[in-house]
């Protein structure tokens, strides 16, 4: 009986052990439960802070606070993307990539997410140059036809415009047509009363208006920007400001206009009123005279003409006088149009577009069209980094884009998610190509639009490359050899912000030891400025580092055209980047669309670093006594292409009072390429 009561003794202690360690670990998996659920909690919260601090341009802020959720939550994907986004805003790309990669690792993000870190790679490893020694190939092509109604007949000449669309010479119908971005024809000219005579190339002049020769009319006709007749310069004959068989046409920087003449073979030269000046080409003792001449240019006051017999181009000065073989005699077959792009030349020969090297006559061929009878008279850049290639023969208009582009397609990328009158959503999204040139030119019909992948009606409400206001910080350089250049200080922030005449914001940023923020108001108050009054004293050395990442900051909200002007006296020995490399200063101002342009007080070469950062922004150089002066700044940086759009829908989502992750999604489609982005928001907290 004793044994029996010992084992039932025991057989309870194990049983009550037993439950009691049962309860233990229920007790520690809800505390573990527990820990995660609040630790999950306080993840969404500083998540939620995040997104909402990144969408105000706060992006330092934001990285703190998608730091703290990945404390809560470790490794989680959606806040690593964040966090990567986050770092790329704030230009920090080497941590943006890292951070993309721990996601792609835990198998987040998918094609679209290794696009991502593919191009922002890409962009780190190249040169920001385009590539003048890259092929081309045809992306698409604008059709003749509409069914049986004629669009265009026999292309001959090509011109970009600011907002994407392109003026296109019909030489076969007698006008000009503008195209949009998608080919489809919006605007139609005639010319004169009386219609053209058979135009043959098209330029726009520097005050903005249009001149279209007319080969049978022997007339250059002058027309405003969009197209209206304005008046004729020239007549036929032999004479000074006659003309026979006009072709090709280019200006230089006086306003003077140049025209080749088939039926003279000669190029012939008019003022800015029309007035004849002179003419020239003909033989002399170092020329042996033009044969057929087609294309010209003008580059730094030098005037290269194209000769279809001789098969070379030729160099003149503004005088008419040859200066000697740019490009050797017989190295194109039949040579038509010179178009200038960027540092090079785009020649058409046959059923070929070269590009020339326009400071030593270096050839390379860009692209080869079709195999039959075809017959290329112009080739010209667009807005959107493309060649417009005009087909006289084939009677085509093709599109021509570089074929890494055609594989990647384009980078698009929400920039603002703004919800604060949710349902309604304003959403602010940029699409570039992948070496950051931005597409312009999109409508409605370029865009899908989805929300946690199904479609919502949208309206595009505009773009920010037809905006002609912009925001800008003047950036003064305090070190001490800026001292005996405050007259010149003086005069050049007076003009830049007299320019401006009243519009947009400009801030003042003075670049000391320690960089301060002087200014930050309407340009109509500086009408006085005067360097003595600036707060920031002279110094040895300058932390321009810190100076342009301070001017910056200034500009992220600012408005969409926006950049930073650099006044200087040009040494370098004062300039220090200590605190920031260059390359992490241009990528801040290139991942937030902010440009850096120099206005040299003295004839001193920039410093290399100087340089390097106006360069790498699609930033400008100025001497303060340069003819023109310095009016022409602001138009400049409103002038820079930008690929952000503004669409607005009506979301049908729950918030959950505000704090639900609202996804939304966008493609965009031009031609035959593509691009795609994706994101989230949070709506206000009810």
């Amino acid at each position: 009986m004793k044994k029996t009561a010992a084992i039932l003794t025991s057989v309870l202690f194990l049983t009550v052990s037993a439950f009691s360690q049962v309860n233990l670990k229920d007790t520690a998996r809800e505390e573990n439960q527990k820990t995660r659920t609040a630790n999950s909690g306080f993840a969404e919260e500083e998540f939620r802070r995040g997104v909402q601090s990144y969408y105000r341009g706060a992006f330092n802020e934001s990285i703190m606070e998608f730091e703290k959720a990945l404390s809560y939550l470790p490794g989680e994907p959606l806040v690593l993307d964040w966090l990567g986004k986050a770092y790329y805003r704030a230009g920090i790309e080497g941590a943006a990539l890292q951070q993309w990669n721990y996601a792609i690792d835990s198998g987040y993000g998918g094609i679209l997410l290794q696009n991502r870190v593919e191009v922002v790679s890409n962009r780190r490893v190249t040169e920001s140059e385009y590539g003048f020694n890259q092929r081309y190939t045809e992306s698409g092509s604008y059709p003749n036809t509409n069914g049986n109604n004629l669009i265009y007949s026999q292309p001959v000449s090509s011109l970009s415009n600011p907002d994407g669309s392109i003026w296109v010479v019909a030489y076969g119908t007698n006008e000009i047509l503008r195209f949009n971005a998608n080919g489809i024809v919006v605007k139609k000219s005639g010319g004169p009363i009386n219609g053209f005579d058979r135009p043959m190339d098209i330029i726009r002049l520097k005050d903005g208006n249009l001149a279209v020769s007319e080969s049978a009319g022997d007339r250059i006709s002058i027309l405003n920007p969009e197209g209206i007749f304005i008046k004729y310069i020239g007549s036929k004959g032999r004479k000074i400001g006659q003309l026979v068989g006009p072709q090709y046409l280019a200006e230089d920087g006086f306003g003077n206009i140049y025209v080749t003449e088939f039926g003279n073979n000669r190029v012939s030269v008019f003022d800015s009123e029309g007035n004849g000046l002179l003419f020239f080409g003909g033989k002399t003792s170092d020329f042996p005279g033009f044969k057929s001449p087609t294309g010209i240019a003008v580059i730094d006051g030098r005037i290269l003409v194209a000769d279809s017999v001789l098969g070379g181009i030729y160099e003149f000065d503004r005088a008419g006088n040859y200066t000697g073989v740019f490009v050797n005699d017989k190295t194109f077959a039949r040579p038509e149009s010179l178009k200038q792009w960027g540092s090079h030349l785009l020649v058409t020969d046959k059923n070929r577009v070269y590009a020339v090297d326009s400071s030593d006559g270096f050839v390379y061929e860009n692209s080869v069209v079709g195999k039959g009878k075809n017959m290329l008279t112009s080739a010209a850049s667009d807005r959107n980094g493309n060649i417009i290639v005009t087909d006289f023969k084939a009677n085509e208009i093709y599109v021509m884009s570089k074929m890494t582009e055609l594989v990647g397609g384009f980078y698009v990328q929400f920039e603002r998610v703004i919800s604060d009158n949710f349902p309604e959503v304003t959403v602010e999204v940029r699409v570039e190509n992948r070496r950051r040139q931005p597409v312009v030119g999109l409508e409605s019909s370029n865009f899908f639009m989805t929300e946690g992948k199904k479609p919502v009606e949208f309206e595009l409400m505009g773009q920010a490359n037809n905006n002609d206001v912009a925001d800008i910080t003047i950036l003064i350089d305090r070190s001490l050899s800026m001292k005996a250049y405050e007259d010149r200080l003086n005069a050049a922030v007076r003009e830049i912000t007299a320019s401006m005449n009243g519009n947009g914001t400009v801030n003042i940023v003075s670049a000391g030891a320690i960089p301060v923020q002087e200014f930050t108001g309407n340009p109509s108050q500086l009408s006085d400025f005067s360097a003595r009054a600036l707060k920031c004293p002279y110094s040895k050395t300058v932390a321009a580092d810190l100076a342009v990442r301070l001017a910056s900051n200034g500009l992220i909200n600012a408005e969409k055209k926006r950049g930073i002007i650099f006044i200087t006296a040009g040494e370098s020995k004062d300039l220090t980047y200590t605190q920031y490399s260059l390359s992490d200063l241009t990528t801040y101002m290139n991942n937030n669309a902010i440009s850096f342009s120099t206005i040299q007080l003295t004839q001193t070469a920039l410093s290399d670093e100087t340089s390097y950062i106006t360069n790498d922004t699609t930033g400008t150089s100025y001497y303060i006594y340069r003819p023109e002066g310095l009016s022409s700044v602001i138009s400049d940086i409103i002038g820079l292409p930008s690929g952000l759009y503004q669409l607005k829908y009506r979301s049908n989502l729950s918030t959950e009072y505000g704090r639900k992750y609202l996804p939304v999604e966008i493609e965009t489609y031009l031609l035959n390429r593509s691009g795609r982005d994706e994101t989230g928001y949070f709506a206000p907290l009810q």
